[in-house]
């Protein structure tokens, strides 16, 4: 088979490695392009998968969201038509999906967030099969044009599906010269274009300037964007120390003691390996989220000092799920 994926932001990396290398394994040809977003690139270039760069991300404006769009998309299809294509698959790429209808191709699109309402309106519509997590209710998709003939549902999270095979690098604990002996934090900042400065969202700065003063604690910030990385590294705490390349996140949290999230991966990725997290998030919480809290693995923070800011032994709470389950979901022939 011929598949095509499609990449749109850092997360998706992630869920695509194991699948990318199962596909190949088995034979099949995998072609993958990629928007230029958040250190995808470099994201990418870490796990060894090529790609095709195709795109920009539009910034936060509806305006500029749909020029991306109308650049992004025929450019899409003009890279796909021809190339003879059996199946395309996304993680929320409705790009992806839009342009697979357009061809003929069948494809599915996976998400574990269900109010990214633009998004979905355009790419569930498009998919031929929609893959999404049992804690997401059927009904909050309909909306959507998500049919039970469309619907396919996995149990857990998606991350205990592509950190299955996963096990922490210590040289990770090195690249920073983290000590031993103290707490480590990993904390992850708000969506990219939610934090300009710390009136925008003081909450969260109030969280590192608690986590910075704290003796006995190291944190390491990890930024989606250089000008958030600018402002972390100008509150001068040198307890919070922020990588300026792509680092291998999911070993930071795997040695972690507690994670702080604003965003939804890192959380859901501490759930998996069993690392005590906090939320920040201040949106409209998903199904995903609204389990994990009912189930004691995510803990919402509105108080820095309600952080436990404490040593962790042992990895109690791993969950491990074979990849090969949700591959078979995806592929939508």
């Amino acid at each position: 088979m011929r598949i095509w994926i499609d990449i749109t932001a850092p997360a998706h990396v992630l869920v695509f490695r194991p699948l990318i290398a199962l596909m190949r394994e088995r034979g099949d040809q995998v072609e993958v392009t990629a928007r230029d977003y958040a250190g995808v690139g470099e994201l990418l270039r870490l796990h060894g998968i090529e790609a095709q760069p195709i795109g920009r991300h539009g910034g936060a404006s509806n305006l500029g969201k749909l020029a991306a769009m109308v650049d992004r998309l025929p450019t899409l299809r003009r890279w796909a038509k021809g190339r003879k294509l059996d199946a395309a698959l996304a993680h929320g790429s409705h790009y992806l999906t839009m342009a697979a209808r357009s061809l003929g191709i069948p494809s599915s699109t996976t998400f574990d967030y269900e109010f990214a309402t633009l998004q979905h309106q355009l790419g569930c519509r498009a998919a031929t099969f929609v893959v999404v997590p049992e804690a997401i209710p059927p009904e909050r998709l309909t909306r959507y044009g998500v049919r039970p003939s469309k619907l396919r549902r996995y149990e857990g999270l998606k991350e205990e599906y592509y950190l299955a095979d996963f096990e922490r690098d210590p040289r990770v604990l090195a690249e920073f010269s983290l000590d031993p002996e103290k707490v480590l934090v990993t904390v992850r900042t708000p969506p990219a274009l939610a934090l300009y400065h710390r009136h925008s969202n003081p909450f969260f700065f109030e969280v590192l300037e608690h986590v910075g003063s704290q003796a006995g604690v190291q944190a390491v910030v990890l930024p989606r964007t250089d000008e958030q990385a600018e402002l972390v590294r100008g509150l001068g705490f040198e307890s919070l120390m922020v990588p300026d390349h792509a680092v291998d996140a999911q070993s930071l949290i795997g040695f972690s003691d507690l994670v702080v999230g604003a965003g939804g991966t890192i959380n859901r990725e501490a759930a998996a390996l069993g690392v005590p997290v906090y939320t920040t998030f201040a949106g409209r919480l998903g199904g995903v989220d609204e389990a994990l809290i009912r189930e004691g693995r995510l803990r919402p923070l509105t108080d820095p000092r309600d952080l436990e800011l404490v040593k962790r032994h042992g990895d109690a709470g791993r969950v491990r799920r074979d990849p090969r389950l949700m591959l078979d979901l995806l592929l939508p022939v």
